[in-house]
């Protein structure tokens, strides 16, 4: 049976590795493993060893602490209200808002500020006119 922490992990797993592009097939070449394997990690159905956290840590660039961010505060929000979602951190595991961030470091230096500039923009736009 999954942990919450098996949970995190595996949440914490899958946006890394959908960040980067990768499949799970891709990532599970990396590591020397099944996909099957990264699946059952990424749902936390199987725990991951700290060898294969390591493992997963530098194929996806990444320290090991990283799997680890926002840990205490995800227990303490499960704690608080049993049964609700994991918050704003939802946001960054759907598609649309990773394929914008791709797209965002894709850009050269100066486009960015000028998306970036633009969408603050909009921003108070939306405020002044709310």
């Amino acid at each position: 049976m999954a942990t919450d922490i098996d949970l995190h992990l595996g949440r914490r797993l899958r946006r890394r590795r959908r960040l980067l592009g990768l499949t799970q097939q891709q990532l599970a070449v990396q590591v020397g493993i099944r996909f099957q394997q990264i699946q059952k990690y990424e749902c936390g159905a199987n725990r991951i060893s700290a060898a294969r956290l390591w493992q997963l840590a530098e194929a996806l660039e990444t320290p090991v602490s990283y799997f680890y961010d926002g840990v205490t505060e995800a227990l303490e929000r499960k704690d608080a209200a049993p049964g609700t979602s994991a918050g704003g951190g939802e946001m960054f595991s759907r598609k649309e808002t990773l394929d914008l961030i791709q797209a965002y470091y894709q850009l050269g230096e100066r486009p960015r500020r000028r998306l970036l500039d633009l969408a603050k923009s909009l921003h108070d736009v939306n405020d002044a006119v709310a």
